[in-house]
C-alpha cells in the first residue's frame, strides 16, 4: 500500500498529495502545489542557483544540519522526514530575517530573480557558520548567478547579516523540529506509488538488495543525490517506472577509517566526505572544492559519480590514481573489485542487474608517495572539466618504483595512460627524463573534440600537465603524502 511522503515546513508537518508524481521537483512542488513562488526557475538543472532552497536534517549527532540544495533537481519525495525552508519562510511578517535585512542595507539586489536563491545559499551559510569567512562564503555563493553583477554588495550582505548574531527567529524552535523530525522517522521502507510510478527507499542495504532482486531489469532508476538524474527529468522528460533511492540506506552513509584506507559509502556526499577526502590528499580535496557549487555538493555523492559512469567525472581519475577498489553487492552478496576495470565503456560499467555500488575504498597515499591532481575548465567554480588528470608517483632516490596516471575527458571513460606509466617507472623523475612518456600519452588516449575543448587542446594540455607535475616533483614543490599529514 503506498506510504505518504512527510516533511516539515513552517513548524507543520506537511503530507504529500498520494497524487503527485514520483519525479516531481521540490521546485515544481512549491510553485504548482503549495503556491509559494518566491523560489525561482532559472536553468532547472543546478547551475544557476535561482532555485535554491535549505533542507535541514538530523545529524549523527543528532544537531540539526541545513544544507543548501537546488529545488529544481530534487524531488519532493526526497524531503521525506526532513525540514524545508524556503524564500518565502524566512520574514516574520513585517520583520525581515537578518539575511534579508542586510541584503536590503547593502543594496544586493538589483533585477530580483536570483535574490531568492542567494537570500538561501545566505542563510544556509548563516545556519551552519559563526562568521563569515571571505574564501568560505565565496564558496558558498559559487552556485548562485547574478546577471546584473551584484556579487560585491551580496558579499557584504553576507557578512553584515552577522551583526545581531546568529540567534535568529528559528533558533529557538531547533529543539521542537528535532522532536518533529524524529517522530517522522521510518523504522522500513517507503513506498509511494502513483499510476505514473514508484518512490522507492528502502533502509537497509540487505532491504535494497532485495528490492533491486525483484524489480524488472531496465525499468527502475537509483537515485542518490539526484544531481544528474534529476537532469534526466528536467532536460530529457524521461520517466522511470520505478525510482529506488539511497539517501536512507543506512550503511550507504558510513566513513570508516581503516588507519591505512579509508572507506566511504556510496550515499555520503561530498559535503560530508571532504574531510576524509582532505585526509587522504590535499590536491583531491582542492579538486572537489570545485566540483559544482555548494548546492551540488550537499546533494551528490562520491558513489553516484561512480555508479554514473562518466567520462568526465572529477572524482573517478583521482580515485583511480590512489588505487581504489569498489565494493559491489547485490542479493547474492558483495564483491570487490578495482575501480579501473567497473568502466566497460561510455557509460557502460560493470554492474550487474540486481548491484549496487556499496562503498569505495581509497588507501592512503605512502611517505614516499608524490600526488598530483588538476582539473582544466573554462570557469575556476562549477564548470565540466575539459580535462582532468591524476598523478600517484612512489620514488625512492628520486627514481620512479610505481606510477598511476589517470585521466578524465580523453576518452570514453576514466582510464589510465598504460604506456607513458610503463615508461616513467624504473626512470629518474626529471624534467628532461620525462619526455618519451609526455609524448607516448598520444598512444595512450585519441580524445575527442566537443563544446568544452577541442582533441588536440585535450591532448596538449594533458601533456603538459604531466610536465607541470614533473616540475613541481622536482623542484621540491609538491606536497608528499607525508607533508601532507
Amino acid at each position: 500500500m503506498s506510504e505518504p511522503v512527510r516533511f516539515v515546513s513552517r513548524g507543520q508537518v506537511v503530507t504529500v498529495a498520494p497524487d503527485v508524481p514520483h519525479t516531481m521537483t521540490v521546485l515544481e512542488y512549491l510553485r504548482s502545489r503549495l503556491r509559494r513562488t518566491g523560489s525561482k526557475e532559472g536553468c532547472a538543472e543546478g547551475d544557476c542557483g535561482a532555485c535554491t532552497v535549505v533542507v535541514a536534517d538530523a545529524g549523527p549527532d543528532g544537531r540539526l544540519r541545513h544544507r543548501a540544495v537546488n529545488a529544481c533537481i530534487l524531488f519532493v519525495h526526497q524531503l521525506d522526514g526532513k525540514a524545508l525552508f524556503t524564500v518565502d519562510d524566512l520574514a516574520d511578517g513585517e520583520t525581515l530575517h537578518p539575511v534579508q535585512q542586510a541584503m536590503v542595507e547593502t543594496h544586493g539586489s538589483q533585477c530580483g530573480f536570483c535574490t531568492p536563491g542567494f537570500v538561501m545559499s545566505l542563510f544556509g551559510y548563516y545556519k551552519t557558520h559563526d562568521k563569515a569567512d571571505d574564501s568560505s562564503l565565496k564558496d558558498a555563493l559559487a552556485g548562485n548567478l547574478c546577471r546584473c553583477t551584484g556579487y560585491r554588495p551580496i558579499l557584504e550582505a553576507g557578512e553584515k547579516m552577522y551583526d545581531g548574531g546568529r540567534d535568529d527567529r528559528f533558533a529557538p524552535q531547533e529543539a521542537a523540529l528535532r522532536k518533529q523530525l524524529s517522530g517522522l522517522a521510518r523504522e522500513r521502507m517507503l513506498d509511494h506509488s502513483t499510476p505514473e510510478g514508484s518512490f522507492l527507499a528502502p533502509r537497509t542495504a540487505d532491504e535494497l538488495a532485495e528490492l533491486l532482486h525483484r524489480l524488472p531489469a531496465g525499468e527502475n532508476w537509483m537515485l542518490a543525490g539526484g544531481t544528474d538524474v534529476g537532469l534526466w527529468v528536467t532536460k530529457q522528460h524521461r520517466v522511470p517506472r520505478s525510482i529506488v533511492y539511497l539517501g536512507r540506506v543506512a550503511e550507504l552513509q558510513q566513513i570508516i577509517d581503516h588507519g591505512d584506507r579509508i572507506e566511504i559509502g556510496a550515499g555520503v556526499t561530498y559535503t560530508d566526505a571532504y574531510q576524509s577526502i582532505e585526509k587522504l590528499h590535499p590536491a583531491f580535496a582542492r579538486m572537489v572544492r570545485r566540483l559544482g557549487s555548494t548546492q551540488i555538493r550537499n546533494s551528490g555523492t562520491l558513489g553516484g559519480n561512480i555508479a554514473n559512469g562518466s567520462p568526465i567525472g572529477d572524482s573517478m581519475p583521482a580515485l583511480i590514481a590512489l588505487g581504489a577498489t569498489l565494493k559491489l553487492q547485490s542479493k547474492a552478496g558483495s564483491h570487490e573489485m578495482p575501480l579501473e576495470d567497473f568502466f566497460l565503456a561510455y557509460r557502460k560499467t560493470a554492474l550487474q542487474p540486481g548491484e549496487f555500488v556499496a562503498s569505495v575504498t581509497v588507501q592512503k597515499p605512502g611517505k614516499d608517495s608524490h600526488v598530483g591532481i588538476y582539473k582544466l575548465s573554462k570557469r575556476f567554480d562549477q564548470d565540466i572539466s575539459a580535462v582532468l588528470a591524476a598523478f600517484h608517483l612512489v620514488l625512492e632516490d628520486g627514481v620512479v618504483k610505481s606510477a598511476r596516471l589517470a585521466f578524465g575527458g580523453m576518452a570514453g571513460t576514466p582510464a589510465r595512460a598504460r604506456k607513458a606509466e610503463a615508461l616513467l617507472t624504473g626512470q629518474r623523475f626529471t624534467p628532461d627524463e620525462v619526455e618519451p612518456a609526455v609524448a607516448v600519452l598520444a598512444q595512450d588516449f585519441t580524445p575527442m573534440s566537443d563544446m568544452r575543448a577541442s582533441a588536440q587542446y585535450r591532448l596538449l594540455a594533458a601533456q603538459n600537465l604531466l610536465r607541470k607535475f614533473c616540475v613541481e616533483v622536482s623542484s621540491g614543490k609538491s606536497i608528499s603524502a607525508e607533508a601532507a599529514e
